[in-house]
C-alpha cells in the first residue's frame, strides 16, 4: 500500500474515533438522498471489466452542504489497472444538487434539480480515465411509499463530448432511475436503483448499496455493487462516511 494510502487511512480512523466522543448536533437521515448533509466519504473499490484490465483503490468524495437545499460534491478516485500495471488519479467528478421544492404534499417530499460533471482528468493510454467529458442534468423527485420505503425517481439530460485521442463522435440521450430506498429500522437502510441510458446504444446498469450508521448522526459504513450489464463492467465498494 502507498504511503498516500497509508495516510488516508490514518487521518480517517482518526477522525471517526474523534467524532464518536463528540455529542450529536445535528439529527442525520442519509435513507433519503434529497436529504444534505456535509460529509466526507472514502470506499475501497474493485472494477471487473472485461476488456483493459481490472480495476482497484481508493474512491474519495467531500459534499459540503451550504445550507439544507443545496449542496456540492467533489469526487476523486485513485486507482491501480492491473493491465497496464499503472496507479493513478482516474476522472474526477463534480455534482451540485438544489432541492428547489420541499415538502409538497404529505408523500412528495422533495424536487431536486442536479448538475453533473465527469472531467476526463484519467490517463486513458494507462487506462485510468474515459478520454471525454460527460455533463448531464435532470431532477429527481422524493415521494414516501409507506414509513420504511421511499422512492427517488429521476430523469436528465446526458452529453459526453468526442473523445480527443481516438476517432469518435459526441454523444447527446437521456437517461432514467428508479432509486428506491428501504429502511430495515433506523441505523439501516438499502438502496436500489436500475438506471437507464439512451445514447447511441441503451446502457442498462445500477446500484445497490447496504448501509449501516455505527454511530447515529456521525459515521456509517456501506458495502456497494454497481453493475454496468451493457458494458460487462462490475463494480464492488466497501467505504465509510463522517458527517460533519
Amino acid at each position: 500500500m502507498s504511503q498516500k494510502l497509508k495516510l488516508f487511512f490514518a487521518v480517517f480512523f482518526s477522525t471517526s474515533c474523534f467524532l464518536f466522543s463528540q455529542d450529536d448536533t445535528q439529527t442525520v437521515d442519509a435513507s433519503k438522498p434529497t436529504n444534505l448533509y456535509t460529509q466526507i466519504n472514502g470506499a475501497l473499490e474493485y472494477q471487473s471489466h472485461e476488456n483493459g484490465g481490472d480495476l482497484y483503490g481508493l474512491r474519495v468524495n467531500v459534499q459540503y452542504a451550504f445550507d439544507a437545499d443545496n449542496l456540492l460534491l467533489l469526487e476523486v478516485p485513485f486507482l491501480y489497472n492491473d493491465a497496464s500495471n499503472k496507479f493513478g488519479i482516474s476522472d474526477l467528478r463534480i455534482r451540485y444538487f438544489h432541492a428547489l421544492k420541499r415538502n409538497i404534499t404529505k408523500r412528495l417530499i422533495a424536487i431536486a434539480p442536479y448538475a453533473d460533471i465527469t472531467v476526463p482528468t484519467g490517463s486513458f493510454e494507462n487506462g485510468l480515465g474515459g478520454n471525454v467529458w460527460s455533463l448531464s442534468a435532470g431532477v429527481v423527485a422524493g415521494y414516501v411509499v409507506s414509513p420504511k420505503i421511499a422512492m427517488f425517481p429521476g430523469a436528465g439530460i446526458v452529453h459526453i463530448t468526442e473523445p480527443s485521442d481516438f476517432d469518435g463522435a459526441s454523444q447527446t440521450g437521456v437517461n432514467f432511475q428508479t432509486n428506491m430506498s428501504i429502511s430495515f429500522n433506523s441505523r439501516a437502510f438499502l438502496f436500489v436503483n436500475p438506471i437507464v441510458t439512451f445514447l447511441s446504444n441503451t446502457v442498462w446498469s445500477g446500484e445497490f448499496n447496504f448501509n449501516y450508521m455505527i454511530k447515529p448522526n456521525k459515521f456509517k459504513v456501506n458495502i456497494g455493487y454497481l453493475p454496468n450489464f451493457t458494458g460487462n463492467i462490475h463494480t464492488f465498494r466497501l467505504g465509510g462516511t463522517i458527517f460533519l
